[in-house]
């Protein structure tokens, strides 16, 4: 930031010191001899404290747009300023930046090798959670210049299995394309990533393993034994540590050839490769465990006896907290022109460790998840998934076994699936009406839907908003071919009975679908912090409105279902035994009338206490309330989900509420009972159980909220209810 010593204005006086002209401002304050740089950081922290909420500073030279197209400094993704220590890998090579051997010392170099290993799994786990790979696996010197490293045949085998194991990950979340989150996660920036002889990787780390195995059993043999094994050189020099040398080495070494594995089994078509993916995920968390174990021995043998520029444990990326030797995370800078320039900060060991241990969890979920044929099932899986808060690699693995060639588990043809979602007469499926333009566009939805479920929650939010007005245009579009179908019944093979069967199921199952997908937009908002406390009772009060709809065409589905089922092997008189026998609404439809107890709840209590005592009111001078709900419902109003609905009939049903305890508390009573008598009918679903209980939290909570909203004090009714106000959260 620079001043002028004029402080920007040019006063030119004549000889007699009169005034010729009147004091113009620089708008450019052009940088010269006369200028004088100061330190305004004291000035730019008062401006900001003086700036109120929406306020933006506006002058001659400063505006908006001038803000907006400045650059950007500190951030490690924007900012253009470079600072390197090597311009060339050939440079940081001759500097001694990557010595091969490591050390001419063989403890030491063995040492320099566990290091190297521990820093490339803090690069990992940094990629994949969003840096770019030229600043973290490929800050690496030896995987720069990968001729180097043959004549180290430990190193050589490591980096070998660590290009590999990218182009894995790379190659499943490309192919799933849940990288549009990411944009950094698969430019590649013209790394050697791949190299002849990479397919081997599994053989060469084999190799490495058996002969370090065989060090490790030699220095574990009792003494009279030794001698039949004293032509087995040993890892390293000092004898006292080959023991463990031998077990750090070989655990993070297993730990690869078991990761790398898991990513192969999991690319087999139709899922035929979970189960060995399980087994191989079971060793990698054994090995993982190990190598946590080496941290006390590797730090007892630190090579330089000390930590290295005073770096903390907490902070160091390897587990004997030692700087690795072969690293420089500019370098790529001036190499790769997509690379942000700014180096970053890596993860540590430990928080690397935690990283892939939550992956490989996730990743034995997604292996776990049966090969089941059901639109339902797989829905309900991925949300249920959702909740762990997987990570991109987990999720491209997730979306890349859900949906292949087009197909469910790459076994089952879309169109096949929702027949049997929708209850569609078997007949249907084997006809040439999912030929029909609608059918296909209908089926490439579907597909679409699971991919986007599988997004990170910002992500999937904005696809889904986008996607609802696509499953209203395919509604009108099958109500079109209904009325098409129904004039060519005749001529076609197919009854006019069973023809209109098969559009009203579907079309059934498709407005039932929009409503969920509507559902799930809204529920996001949660997740996302999207919604502030004044804002709760129009978001309620739609969810209260979608959970109807819903409901209604569940039901509608179920009902169908049902008879369906009766049909193909009872007589009527069985038939109606078990009509008298089944409850009349079934437990999927009666937990969403627990959610629309609640959501109906929610509503009125919040517009009665806004009506009463004025809190969650919408304050500011920015955004009427009508604004607000244009801006979190514009795409549902765009698709008319549902139709007829609008802020009118929001301010309308809102308007007069007022706080009637019994009655509000009937809401919650009525939702807590029916969860309760859900329980028996989910005793082997733990997802819905869990559900069914926070149902009963929550409506016990406001029961007990409106039975104490005697008091006076806006402030405290207001944060009490936000405290526990969460639906399905």
């Amino acid at each position: 930031m620079e001043e002028n010593i004029n402080n920007g204005v040019e006063e030119q006086e004549s000889e007699n010191h009169e005034p010729t002209s009147v004091p113009v401002l620089n708008t450019s304050i052009p940088s010269g001899e006369q200028t004088v740089w100061a330190d305004v950081a004291s000035l730019l922290d008062s401006a900001c404290n003086d700036l109120q909420d929406g306020e933006l500073i506006h002058g001659d030279n400063f505006n908006l747009f001038a803000a907006m197209s400045a650059l950007e400094i500190m951030d490690p993704k924007m900012d253009s300023g470079i600072v390197c220590r090597y311009y060339s890998v050939d440079e940081a090579i001759e500097d001694g930046a990557a010595p091969i051997p490591l050390s001419l010392n063989k403890t030491v170099d063995v040492h320099c090798m566990i290091d190297i290993m521990d820093h490339m799994l803090s690069c990992e786990a940094t990629w994949h959670k969003g840096h770019s790979l030229a600043q973290t696996i490929f800050s690496c010197i030896y995987l720069l210049r990968p001729d180097r490293t043959s004549s180290h045949a430990l190193l050589h085998s490591y980096c070998t299995v660590i290009r590999s194991t990218c182009n894995a990950v790379i190659s499943a979340v490309s192919d799933s394309r849940t990288h549009e989150e990411e944009d950094l996660f698969t430019i590649t920036s013209g790394l050697p990533l791949k190299r002849d002889g990479d397919e081997k990787c599994l053989s060469m780390l084999n190799v490495i393993e058996e002969t370090i195995s065989r060090q490790l059993h030699a220095c574990k043999a009792p003494s009279h034994k030794k001698r039949s094994i004293e032509d087995i050189e040993p890892l390293q020099t000092n004898l006292d540590l080959e023991e463990g040398y031998c077990k750090a080495v070989l655990c993070r070494l297993r730990f690869r050839k078991h990761f790398y594995h898991v990513l192969v089994c999991l690319r087999r078509p139709q899922g035929r490769g979970l189960e060995l993916a399980r087994k191989h995920i079971a060793s990698c968390l054994v090995e993982l465990d190990s190598i946590l174990k080496t941290e006390e021995f590797l730090r007892a043998n630190n090579r330089n006896g000390m930590w290295e520029d005073g770096m903390e444990s907490e902070d160091s990326t390897t587990a004997s907290g030692c700087q690795p030797i072969g690293f420089d995370s500019t370098l790529n800078s001036r190499l790769s022109a997509p690379t942000p320039p700014r180096a970053i900060k890596v993860f540590c060991w430990k928080k690397a460790v935690e990283y892939f241990q939550k992956l490989l969890h996730d990743l034995d979920i997604v292996c776990s998840h049966p090969i089941d044929p059901l639109h339902e099932g797989a829905l309900r899986f991925v949300v249920e998934f959702q909740k762990l808060q997987p990570d991109l690699v987990a999720r491209s693995h997730l979306q890349l076994l859900l949906v292949q060639d087009g197909k469910l588990f790459g076994r089952d043809p879309i169109f096949t699936m929702i027949c049997k979602a929708a209850a569609v007469p078997e007949l249907a499926k084997n006809n040439d009406i999912q030929k029909n333009e609608s059918f296909v566009h209908l089926c490439q939805l579907a597909i679409t839907l699971l991919k986007i479920l599988c997004t990170n929650a910002a992500w999937q939010r904005r696809q889904l908003g986008k996607v609802l007005q696509d499953w209203r245009i395919i509604h009108m579009q099958l109500e079109i071919a209904l009325r098409k179908e129904f004039e060519e019944s005749s001529s076609t093979s197919l009854d006019e009975n069973l023809c209109m069967k098969i559009y009203k199921n579907i079309l059934n199952w498709v407005e039932e679908q929009t409503y969920w997908i509507a559902f799930r937009f809204l529920i996001l908002g949660f997740e996302l912090e999207l919604y502030a406390p004044s804002e709760y009772c129009m978001v309620y009060w739609y969810i209260y409105v979608i959970l109807i709809k819903l409901g209604e065409k569940m039901h509608l589905r179920m009902i169908t279902n049902s008879e369906t089922a009766k049909r193909k092997g009872k007589k009527k008189r069985e038939s109606m035994k078990d009509v008298a026998r089944e409850p009349a609404i079934p437990p999927a439809v009666l937990l969403l009338q627990c959610q629309i107890y609640l959501a109906e709840g929610l509503t009125l209590m919040i517009s009665a206490l806004r009506n009463e005592h004025g809190v969650f009111q919408c304050r500011g001078p920015f955004n009427s309330e009508q604004e607000r709900f244009i801006q979190h419902f514009e795409l549902l109003q765009k698709a008319c989900i549902p139709d007829h609905v609008s802020y009118y009939t929001f301010r309308d049903y809102t308007a007069h509420s007022q706080l009637d305890t019994l009655i509000m508390c009937n809401y919650f009573k009525e939702a807590q009972r029916i969860a309760k008598e859900l329980r028996g009918s989910f005793v082997n679903d733990k997802n819905k159980l869990t559900e069914l209980r926070h149902i009963e939290q929550v409506a016990e909570h406001n029961v007990f909220r409106l039975l104490d909203t005697s008091t006076d004090d806006k402030e405290d009714i207001e944060m009490s209810l936000v405290i526990r106000h969460a639906l399905f959260c």
